[in-house]
């Protein structure tokens, strides 16, 4: 059987893991944040770096001991034996992928029609169309553009950062909190699909270098960096424009820019606006093809899933379908509910990771871990419990409408499973 190709060492998994995190969260929903945080916007940031950090912990010693692709379906497959179960959290990350996909494909859309007048579906939709052939192209292509386009939205944070922080004679109430801390964990779940990436990094396993080593310290470096940048964005942003105008904006740091530096700025990081969430589509559909990829070379999915293009050593069909599902899921129309929807199902997944770990310390506890996550009692990883608590602490703030389609998500994977498993045992 075709494998995949080993191309990428730490400094490009590095770069693909902060390319993904940056460009989501910052460029395409800061607004729809800080009108619910206010200027306590950073406060928010703060906790779901926090809370991205207990996790991102955890997967660096998981993927240290199961470096694959597909990595929380093997992660909880290999502490609970349960087929099932490790199913549902191969499917739900095929969602988060799917989903966030679509939802940044939208943050795109909303900067591009600043500068052509076309429908923010049809310009989502046209992304999506044209990053899957990129994908299908090859690996070694997806990491040299998404290294180009990571240094490009980089710049582009920089020069927020720079604008916000050189205005002076600026009086903020940086602890302004319009909706109370209600608003603040509201804003705290919405950010919080601003960190999702970090996990996508274990996905990439099978096209890594010395995956044992690099992966543990790709996704703590990646974590790290873009909190650090988060935080700094959301603070400046406010020195800028108020929450109220942030809130009302479709493209809030090109507005940002505008006011702070003039109008021939705005239009410069509208530009790199654009790279930054083309570039988080794009790994988004590199990741969600690897993670279906790698359940179906385990069976758990139809086995055309694995198929590798003899050329371009690409899981193509896995692509096509991933960007497919894409599509389908932009014409929900509101960034913000699909984010909600990718946050909500992220979190379910990273309860059950988290529960593998704490599994895996006492049922393994002499496995080889070149990584092992700090702050231990004993076996227990106090970390991974805390990446448990804090996530679902968000869940209370969702709406009926985001569960119900979280639940759905999840009712269908069942479905699926014992559907798929009822065919395979009449053929046999």
């Amino acid at each position: 059987m075709a494998e995949l190709k080993r191309h990428l060492g730490l400094f490009h998994t590095t770069m693909y893991g902060v390319g993904l995190i940056l460009g989501a969260g910052i460029y395409a929903l800061i607004g729809d944040a800080a009108g619910q945080a206010g200027n306590s916007v950073w406060i928010s940031f703060v906790l779901a770096a926090i809370s991205a950090v207990f996790t991102g912990l955890s997967y660096a010693e998981l993927s240290s001991m199961y470096p694959k692709a597909a990595a929380e379906y093997l992660f909880v497959k290999n502490a609970f034996k349960n087929n099932f179960v490790a199913f549902l959290v191969g499917w739900l990350t095929l969602f988060v992928a799917v989903i966030s996909a679509a939802a940044i494909a939208l943050g795109f859309g909303g900067y591009f029609t600043q500068l052509f007048q076309i429908p923010i579906v049809l310009a989502a939709v046209l992304i999506i169309a044209i990053l899957t052939f990129v994908n299908y192209f090859g690996i070694r292509e997806s990491s040299s553009m998404n290294i180009v386009f990571t240094i490009i939205e980089a710049a582009g944070l920089a020069i927020v950062i720079w604008a916000g922080m050189t205005i002076t004679g600026v009086e903020i109430d940086y602890f302004e909190m319009p909706h109370g801390f209600s608003g603040i964990f509201s804003a705290f779940t919405l950010v919080f699909f601003a960190y999702i990436g970090f996990e996508n990094i274990a996905n990439i396993a099978e096209e890594i270098k010395n995956p044992r080593k690099v992966l543990p310290r790709a996704i703590i470096l990646a974590v790290s960096i873009t909190a650090i940048v988060y935080i700094l964005v959301s603070i400046s942003a406010v020195r800028v424009l108020d929450w109220q105008a942030l809130d009302a904006s479709f493209a809030p740091l090109s507005d940002v820019i505008k006011t702070a530096l003039g109008q021939e700025w705005g239009f410069g990081i509208l530009i790199i606006a654009l790279f930054a969430t083309t570039n988080t589509v794009l790994i988004m559909l590199v990741s969600g093809s690897r993670i279906l990829y790698g359940v179906s070379v385990d069976k758990a999915l139809p086995a055309i899933f694995s198929a590798i293009h003899q050329k371009r050593k690409t899981p193509w069909i896995a692509v096509i379908l991933i960007g497919s599902l894409s599509v389908g899921f932009v014409f929900v129309g509101d960034i913000g509910t699909v984010a909600n929807i990718s946050v909500f199902a992220i979190i379910m997944v990273f309860v059950l990771v988290n529960l593998s770990l704490i599994w895996l310390r006492y049922k393994e506890p002499n496995a080889d871990r070149q990584f092992k996550s700090p702050g231990n009692i004993g076996k227990f990883p106090i970390l991974a419990a805390l990446g448990i608590i804090t996530p679902i602490l968000g869940i209370i703030q969702f709406d009926s409408f985001v569960i119900l389609m979280g639940l759905g998500v999840v009712a269908s994977g069942a479905l699926f499973y014992f559907i798929y498993n009822k065919i395979k045992k009449e053929k046999i």
